[in-house]
């Protein structure tokens, strides 16, 4: 995965990060959609209904990416 330093996250729009008002998880390539999706969990202090709004925004980067995403909802991480 590559690696952002805080001068180019802190340089990132805001809709490159799945929680855009948090600047949290980066989905600005292949890679930050994939890590994104394994850290979704891990995010604290936001809202479930801010976080419908950050899955869509990591599947519309993972089909811009050519991602693959098996979990519909992210309810459904890590229940496979």
């Amino acid at each position: 995965m590559s690696k952002l330093d805080q001068e180019l996250r802190d340089d990132l729009d805001k809709r490159k990060f799945a929680f855009p008002k948090q600047r949290k998880e980066p989905i600005e390539n292949a890679s930050h959609v994939r890590n994104a999706i394994a850290r979704f969990n891990q995010v604290e202090g936001v809202t479930d209904d801010e976080r419908d709004t950050a899955w869509n925004h990591i599947l519309k980067a993972a089909k811009e990416f050519g991602v693959e995403v098996s979990e519909k909802s992210w309810r459904e991480i890590g229940k496979s």
